[in-house]
């Protein structure tokens, strides 16, 4: 099998796919610019080092900071809403009382809607 490589002059990353990964080496000859699996490492591949040490575990580090603060707030948001609503209501009984009577009054007014909107279904012919 004989094969040609014809120099488009292209530069850059090769991009990152089954069809291009799949490529020999030397498919790509006479673009010295291109860099990425198959080729040559890109200048940019490996991680940034600050002292001797990878940003990047440092990053992944950040983050399991990061998440822990979040699951830490959210269970303490909802500890302190939960209990801002409901422990009111427990030691406040006039608004207990009120709230209770609140939802007695919409389940009334949910009933009357549906049993006029039934009466005026089954009228019409």
């Amino acid at each position: 099998m004989v094969t040609t490589s014809y120099s488009q002059h292209l530069s850059g990353r090769i991009p990152f796919s089954t069809q291009l990964q799949g490529f020999d080496p030397s498919s790509y000859m006479g673009n010295p610019l291109l860099c990425g699996k198959p080729l040559q490492k890109c200048a940019g591949d490996e991680p940034p080092t600050i002292n001797g040490r990878n940003i990047s575990h440092q990053e992944e580090h950040g983050h399991d900071n990061f998440y822990l603060g979040l699951c830490i707030n959210v269970v303490l948001g909802f500890i302190v809403g939960f209990w801002g609503v409901c422990g009111s209501l427990v030691v406040k009984r006039s608004w207990r009382h009120a709230l209770f009577r609140f939802f007695d009054d919409i389940k009334d007014k949910i009933y009357v809607i549906v049993a006029v909107k039934l009466v005026r279904l089954s009228r019409k012919p």
